[in-house]
């Protein structure tokens, strides 16, 4: 029986378009969810969208729509994402689904059971593009940096709170006894300092009369449960929780945990406040978070939805193809760093690194062989061998430009060994030797193929298909824009 393994993106709001910043989450998630079911792991994938909140009322109120009608045609947009960036079969999640709803009332009943939540009157400086509570510190000329176009609310009212103050020690000793929980490590040095410091408790509700969209709590039909509180309970109801109790075990338990990806400015919810809230009920922990930097625009301002400054995938893969976009995400881009993105830095990449690369090699390698019939009779196997050991190493850490990097190690190679012994020339004096050069660099491109199919599933299969009949391509894998 295959072991188990869950992963997990954000659930995004669905009050703006996809862009590009979210794509590179998923498509991240996803190569980590095709690596591990080339492994032999059995996959739990699962993404979807947030739908809930202020930010979600507002944007629906701008439309002019009821919530519920604005939620349901913006989710369609997101769900389209599975086809566009050719995702591995994800689970696709929304919060407002009826069995989620069910899931973060009981999560709720559960935590106020236990004791950790209370009511009290309070007064915040509130930022509705976080949908986060703001200090005095966290603030730029009384803007919140991440959202400086929007004015900072001030929210005074009775809520339910959370008791995050208890946790403090817990937390501590959980990030201790796991040294890799989050990833990269500057990150999980951020969240410890962030923990050392001393916690609040936060609010956990809105009142309904201020801003009724959102999970009624039960019991309170005054109060709707704040944005934060219901979204992250998805990464349990995803998997059963609470009625399929045998699923969840099996995804929570037996796996290990569930790995999530997700933004810096994620850090505190999916590290601390979720961990914590996990403890308020006695389910297991997650087993890793892996942090991912802001995709900035030029002058490396974060590009956002609300600074109108965003990138859309749909017009990126319109005109260059899923595959390019995937190769972009994972090797042009940082894996935990900031990274710039412009369509000119991606039209340069995809010439030189595709269209005149890959492209350029799987042309040439498999033209020589359609001519001299050269047909690869075994497909390569690259898992567990030792010389690729670094490139298993560093997806295992989520490096994925390390890894992407040791693939084009390999493409150059080949290019330097055409170059050096020119087998399309050699096939007139020795064509023996010529052929032996020629079977050589059809299994070096059998290798590159099947390293590329957690990155560059289309592409892969593409090229593995050539192999297997021994045939050039009819059109350029990637023609030159």
């Amino acid at each position: 029986m295959s072991a188990p393994f869950y992963i997990t993106t954000t659930l995004p709001y669905v009050n703006a378009e996809p862009h590009i910043g979210f794509a590179m989450e998923i498509i991240r998630a996803d190569v980590i969810a095709r690596w591990k079911k080339l492994q032999g792991y059995e996959v739990f994938f699962n993404t979807g969208t947030d739908e809930h909140g202020a930010k979600i009322f507002e944007a629906a109120k701008k439309a002019e729509q009821e919530s519920q009608a604005y939620i349901d045609e913006a989710a369609k947009k997101f769900q389209a994402l599975i086809s566009l960036l050719n995702l591995s079969e994800p689970n696709f999640i929304r919060t407002t689904d009826p069995h989620h709803i069910k899931a973060a009332q009981k999560f709720w009943e559960i935590c106020a059971k236990n004791g950790y939540i209370y009511k009290k009157p309070y007064k915040i400086k509130y930022c509705v593009g976080c949908e986060l509570e703001k200090t005095d510190s966290e603030l730029e000329s009384e803007k919140c940096p991440l959202h400086p176009t929007r004015e900072i609310e001030e929210i005074e009212e009775e809520n339910y709170f959370f008791k995050f103050s208890e946790f403090q020690k817990p937390l501590l000793d959980f990030y201790e006894k796991n040294p890799n929980f989050v990833i990269p490590d500057f990150r999980f040095n951020e969240i410890k300092a962030f923990v050392e410091r001393r916690l609040e408790d936060f609010s956990i509700s809105r009142l309904k009369e201020k801003m009724p969209w959102g999970i009624e709590v039960p019991d309170d039909s005054m109060h709707v449960m704040y944005v934060w509180f219901d979204a992250l309970v998805n990464y349990i109801s995803a998997i059963g929780w609470p009625d399929d109790l045998e699923k969840f075990k099996k995804w929570q338990t037996k796996s290990g945990g569930v790995v999530q990806y997700c933004g810096k400015d994620n850090l505190r919810q999916q590290s601390a406040m979720w961990q914590a809230m996990l403890m308020a009920t006695g389910l297991p922990p997650s087993r890793q978070i892996v942090i991912d930097g802001f995709i900035t625009s030029e002058g490396g301002v974060k590009m956002s939805k609300s600074l109108g400054n965003v990138v859309s995938p749909a017009e990126i893969v319109k005109e260059y193809g899923a595959d390019a976009l995937r190769y972009f995400v994972c090797r042009e881009l940082h894996p935990f760093e900031d990274s710039p993105f412009t369509m000119e830095r991606f039209k340069e990449a995809y010439n030189a690194n595709l269209a005149n690369g890959l492209g350029n090699l799987v042309s040439r390698v498999m033209k020589m062989a359609e001519q001299n019939k050269i047909v690869l009779g075994i497909k390569y196997k690259v898992l567990g061998e030792e010389k690729n050991k670094k490139y298993e190493e560093v997806i295992e850490k989520y490096d994925l430009k390390t890894a992407m990097d040791f693939v084009w190690e390999k493409i150059q190679a080949a290019d330097k060994k055409i170059q050096e012994t020119q087998p399309f020339k050699l096939v007139k004096t020795e064509p023996e030797e010529a052929k032996k050069i020629i079977s050589g660099l059809l299994s070096k491109l059998s290798e590159i193929a099947e390293l590329l199919l957690p990155f560059m599933p289309e592409t892969a299969e593409k090229i593995l298909n050539l192999i297997k009949i021994g045939k050039a391509p009819d059109q350029p894998l990637f023609p030159r824009k």
